[in-house]
């Protein structure tokens, strides 16, 4: 599988997953949400162009899997290249970015930045606030980036997998705001 050996050497960060798990994940929840074969396979490869070769990549998405599919993995680039802009003016640009996308694009996006939240809640279970230095936007950053992606899915049309991406940033928000002192759920 052309994801697997593009990501064979990536972890989740902070962790010993093998990242092609979150890959696969995405492609389910998009499935799952009556997503097309092209938005599968987009959910298979949105991280590729970001992490694993830039536009070299995407050339290369285009020519095994067709323009569209490359179209939507661009849609769920926000960076090409390194290094990469700074995240708050990236992640704002990303956000902007979403407002206006075409469906097929918000579908993959939300399916990752649900089972990214998914994950995010999960750990932060287990090590709570220790889990925020994994991020380059740290807790504040994060839930910010969080809540401005779910208001800017929700200017469309609500979906199942928008709704459960508030609910599970909802959760994280209140544990985050549990003192670190108190025992975790």
């Amino acid at each position: 599988m052309f994801a697997a050996r593009l990501h064979a050497e990536q972890k989740r960060k902070g962790t010993n997953i093998p990242y092609i798990a979150h890959l696969l994940s995405v492609a389910a929840i998009v499935l799952e949400d009556g997503g097309s074969e092209d938005e599968a396979i987009a959910a298979l490869l949105h991280d590729a162009v970001e992490d694993q070769g830039g536009r070299a990549t995407r050339n290369l998405i285009r020519e095994n899997f067709g323009e569209r599919v490359a179209e939507i993995v661009d849609g769920c680039t926000d960076a090409v290249g390194f290094p990469k802009p700074p995240w708050r003016a990236r992640k704002e640009r990303y956000v902007a970015h979403i407002r206006e996308a075409p469906p097929d694009v918000r579908r993959v996006s939300a399916a990752d930045k649900l089972h990214n939240a998914r994950a995010i809640l999960a750990d932060y279970r287990v090590i709570g606030d220790a889990l925020w230095k994994r991020f380059s936007g740290g807790k504040d950053g994060s839930l910010w980036y969080y809540r401005a992606l779910i208001d800017a899915f929700r200017t469309h049309a609500p979906t199942p997998v928008v709704d459960e991406l508030d609910r599970v940033v909802r959760e994280i928000e209140a544990l985050s705001e549990i003192p670190a002192t108190s025992p975790r759920r």
